[in-house]
């Protein structure tokens, strides 16, 4: 089992290339522990910044930064930085065009029995919304060490949501496809297409070879592009199965789900069920007891394309 939490991984293609490109700029705001980027700033103190519990200097900050050609990187809870500091992401960051890079750690439900003051389970929607601002959720270790590699060569704002605990590899250092803005393919089938981003794409690939014993087989999209959204690969997943299931830890309003149905819809209508977190605050407990209790599992991805394809 993986015990490398994505937000590591961030931080090891940081201090990677850091050696060598000296307008890399961290910024936290007094995260740098649950941020696994204590590495960085003992590291490299000069090109760390501390902001304390600051949110919205945070990102101001950042965009300063930017703007005098450094490449900047801002670390917060994601149930922070998509609220509290909304409006200088979408004006300081996002209208502006800088190069900032958001990164929202222990995204979702992470924290678990802190409850939903500490849950993001709206910020794809929120940070979809702003134009300029690209949203991406990698589903693993290696997927996010291609995207933060591939971000470092842009200049373009973003935003990246990563969960507080590892998860299992989907991929391994020496496979593991990347094609920037690109869905990757983690099966083919023509009974359904499930359609998943962040730490629901493992659970919708488990679901996939849940369905293939009961003979139904499934294609899956590994969406870690939220925006830009992928539609090329959505409408020939759709086009090719009979319902299309999406997954994510997100409220069921705005996110991946209402995207895909956009898309669905107007290109080829297909049934469409959004598998997501209520409407509702959620119940305690750690990230896999709530996604058990919710059948945001493998279990409950299976059973809802079984029962959609009765």
């Amino acid at each position: 089992m993986n015990k490398i939490p994505n937000r590591k991984a961030i931080c090891d293609v940081l201090l990677k290339e850091a050696e060598t490109d000296k307008d890399i700029v961290v910024l936290c705001s007094d995260s740098r522990g649950s941020a696994s980027l204590a590495p960085f700033a003992d590291t490299y103190p000069e090109q760390f910044v501390e902001m304390g519990i600051a949110e919205q200097d945070l990102v101001s900050v950042s965009a300063g930064l930017a703007h005098c050609g450094k490449k900047a990187f801002a670390a917060s809870p994601a149930c922070f930085l998509s609220t509290r500091s909304y409006e200088q992401c979408k004006i300081d960051v996002a209208y502006s065009n800088t190069n900032v890079k958001l990164i929202g750690i222990s995204g979702g439900i992470s924290y678990g029995a802190l409850g939903m003051s500490h849950h993001s389970a709206q910020d794809i929607a929120a940070m979809s919304a702003i134009p300029n601002m690209r949203v991406y959720l990698p589903s693993d270790r290696f997927q996010t060490a291609k995207l933060i590699e591939a971000l470092l060569k842009d200049e373009k704002p973003a935003y990246i949501r990563v969960g507080r605990n590892p998860v299992e590899d989907i991929y391994t250092e020496d496979n593991c496809p990347f094609e920037m803005d690109k869905a990757t393919v983690l099966a083919e089938g023509t009974d359904a297409a499930i359609i998943a981003c962040g730490e629901m794409v493992r659970p919708a690939y488990e679901a996939a070879k849940l369905l293939e014993k009961d003979g139904i087989h499934a294609t899956v999209l590994d969406m870690y592009c939220v925006k830009p959204l992928d539609k090329e690969a959505i409408v020939k997943a759709a086009s090719n199965a009979k319902v299309v299931v999406t997954a994510e830890e997100h409220a069921p309003y705005g996110g991946l789900g209402s995207m895909v149905s956009q898309v669905v819809g107007a290109e080829c209508p297909r049934k469409v069920l959004n598998i997501a977190l209520p409407d509702a605050p959620v119940v305690s407990g750690t990230s896999q007891e709530v996604f058990d209790y919710y059948g945001m599992n493998a279990e409950g991805i299976a059973k809802t394309v079984k029962d959609a394809l009765k």
